[in-house]
C-alpha cells in the first residue's frame, strides 16, 4: 500500500500508521476514480437525461473523496474536527451516490461497480470514525 508507505515516511509519523486511516485513504482514492469513470460512462449512454442525477452525484462523490484524501494525507498538526466532519460527509455522499447508481445497476455495469465501490468507501468511513477520530 503506497498510502501506508507515504505516511510512514513522514518525519512526524506515528510509530505505526493508523490502519483505518490508511485503508480509508485507499478506498476514497479508488472511489473517486470509480465515480469519475462512472460519470463519464453515463455521458456515453444513449439515455443521458435519465442519468443526469447519477452523473451529478458521481461528480460530487469524486470531489468529496478526493478532498478527504488530501485532508487525511496531512499528518502534521491534524485538525481532527475538520477530518471528522469530512469523513462523515464522505460517508453520506458515498451512500447517496451508491443509492442512485443502484437505480441504474440492472442496465449499466459501470453503475453497479460504482455503487459497490461507494458502499465500501462509506463503510470504511464509518469504521474510521469508530476506531480513530
Amino acid at each position: 500500500m503506497l498510502s501506508q508507505e507515504m505516511i510512514s515516511s513522514h518525519p512526524d509519523a506515528p510509530s505505526e500508521p493508523v490502519e483505518a486511516i490508511v485503508l480509508l485513504l485507499d478506498e476514497a482514492a479508488t472511489c473517486a476514480q470509480t465515480c469519475l469513470a462512472c460519470a463519464d460512462a453515463c455521458l456515453a449512454e444513449d439515455a443521458v437525461p435519465a442519468l443526469t442525477h447519477c452523473i451529478r452525484l458521481n461528480n460530487d462523490c469524486a470531489d468529496v473523496c478526493e478532498t478527504l484524501t488530501r485532508l487525511l494525507s496531512r499528518i502534521l498538526g491534524p485538525n481532527t474536527g475538520v477530518q471528522r466532519g469530512m469523513i462523515e460527509l464522505c460517508a453520506m455522499t458515498c451512500e447517496q451516490c451508491a443509492d442512485e447508481c443502484d437505480r441504474h445497476a440492472a442496465h449499466h455495469l459501470h453503475c453497479r461497480l460504482c455503487a459497490e465501490t461507494c458502499r465500501r468507501c462509506a463503510e470504511q468511513c464509518r469504521i474510521t470514525l469508530q476506531t480513530f477520530i
